[in-house]
């Protein structure tokens, strides 16, 4: 984990800061040290339990029902079909497809029948109460390996940990508005976390849905696929600005804040208790947008291994920041600014150093000029000398907008250096209603500080144009 110092911050913040990297630490220690079928780590100082499974039991018995039950099917009961992202696995409660191993862990195993049918397993916690206490912190935490697949074998996998608002259970059609953290997801058996928030209203909105406000990291050290590591959300209502930090190891990668959407927004997604779910889907919207599957390549019976699930809260308030993060403005000046570029000051699109794949055109949006077109799968544009300053950045903006047709998504992407470089964050687009029907699109980048040439890259599971870009910046 690396700490950045900056002798401007106020001692509040230091101290907050030092509070959190104390709980990280703790967190990463334990996922360098447990080994598979190993018991919890205990709750820090300052910590209460108050879930935990650690999934003792005997080899092909179920899971404890006092903590869990089981949703089978393919949809909740008058919900929408396909559990709403059009995976076709039929959930069961069957040991096949949901059992404890008799070392101390879950395993959730996708199964394909003779006829070509999947199934896999899905289970929630009975419990849709876990909220943090005003002032304090909650911290929802599973050590997992994801099933140990890669390449063509991999196509359709869609392994989850993750919560839902209360509200949702027996009304099924309240999504996103109640909310959803995903703590982990992963496609295709790619070395990548993926973690998101999901409110407001779909399709659009403030939270971008039906992507919503995601992040994404490779895993450290051993792959996703073939070893542990912690995944955690930490929701803190202790700071001026309330928020979800997501980690994987005990590293901060993705953080959604209250003032990145409307009051009303963030209210209706947290004022309530949230459930937790694992599962593995196989296909849908999430694979689709990374070449889809299952297929006949695809091979089943590799399961997401669980070795634990622990809730902590903390009532012990953390002193907040004197001020909150700060996002780019959301009107772009009608032309880009010479020269040295700023990363806080929106930077227009049309102002490449250099670019593949791309085209210029005429603007409808606010401002005029011109923005980037014909965008698809494998171009790509950079711009040098963006300055981010010592104080890290950790918010990437774009102003993007999609005529494609049904079922063309992709990513814009942000790498540093070179466009082969690891992404530091993306963010998803499809059809925004036309290609110059302008959306603001907000996502979170690993803390970026100093002066880089900044890559948009675009990936998309179809050859189709997908996005056009008009302008795009970052913020603290």
């Amino acid at each position: 984990m690396r700490l950045t110092s900056d002798s401007r911050r106020p001692t509040a913040r230091r101290a907050r800061e030092a509070a959190l990297a104390a709980v990280a630490v703790i967190a990463a220690a334990a996922a360098l040290t447990l080994p598979a079928g190993a018991a919890a780590p205990p709750a820090p100082a300052g910590w209460s339990q108050v879930f935990l499974d650690d999934f003792d039991g005997a080899a092909g018995s179920g899971v404890n029902t006092a903590n869990w039950q089981y949703t089978t099917g393919t949809s909740y009961p008058g919900g929408p079909g396909g559990f709403g992202t059009g995976e076709i696995e039929t959930m069961t409660a069957d040991p096949a497809n949901v059992s404890l191993d008799g070392a101390g862990n879950l395993r959730i195993t996708p199964r394909r029948d003779a006829a070509g049918n999947w199934t896999s397993g899905r289970i929630e916690t009975r419990r849709a109460d876990f909220e943090p206490p005003a002032g304090g912190r909650m911290r929802t935490e599973a050590r997992i390996q994801m099933p140990n697949v890669t390449g063509p074998a991999a196509k359709g996998y869609w392994p989850a940990f993750w919560m839902l608002g209360a509200p949702y259970r027996g009304n099924w059609w309240n999504w996103p508005g109640v909310g959803e953290l995903d703590i982990l997801e992963n496609v295709q058996g790619i070395n990548q976390v993926w973690a998101t928030m999901h409110c407001g209203t779909s399709p659009g909105g403030p939270c971008n849905e039906k992507s919503g406000i995601g992040g994404q990291t490779v895993c450290p050290g051993t792959s996703c696929q073939s070893g542990f590591h912690t995944y955690a959300v930490e929701w803190d209502r202790s700071a001026a600005v309330e928020e979800m930090r997501f980690y994987v190891d005990g590293v901060n990668y993705h953080t959604v804040r209250a003032n990145q959407v409307d009051a009303a927004t963030w209210t209706n997604a947290t004022d309530h208790g949230y459930f937790i779910i694992l599962n593995v889907a196989m296909g849908g919207e999430f694979p689709a947008a990374f070449g889809g599957g299952p297929d006949a390549g695809t091979q089943p019976g590799h399961p997401m291994v669980v070795d634990y699930v622990t809730v902590l809260r903390s009532t012990g308030a953390t002193t907040p920041p004197t001020t909150p993060p700060t996002v780019p403005p959301t009107t772009p000046p009608t032309t880009p600014p010479p020269g040295h570029r700023d990363a806080y000051a929106t930077i227009q699109a049309e102002s490449h150093d250099g670019q593949a794949g791309v085209a210029h055109e005429t603007t409808a949006d606010a401002g005029g000029g011109q923005d980037l077109t014909a965008i698809g799968n494998g171009d790509w544009a950079v711009y040098e000398g963006v300055d981010f300053g010592a104080t890290p950045a950790r918010q990437f903006l774009g102003r993007v907008a999609s005529g494609a047709a049904g079922g063309i998504s992709g990513l814009v992407e942000v790498r540093l250096g070179s466009r082969t470089a690891p992404p530091v964050g993306s963010f998803s687009v499809a059809n925004t209603g036309g290609w110059q029907n302008w959306r603001t699109v907000p996502a979170n980048i690993t803390s970026v500080t100093g002066t880089h040439d900044v890559y948009l890259t675009f990936t998309s599971g179809q050859p189709s144009d997908f996005v056009n870009v008009n302008w795009f910046g970052f913020g603290h």
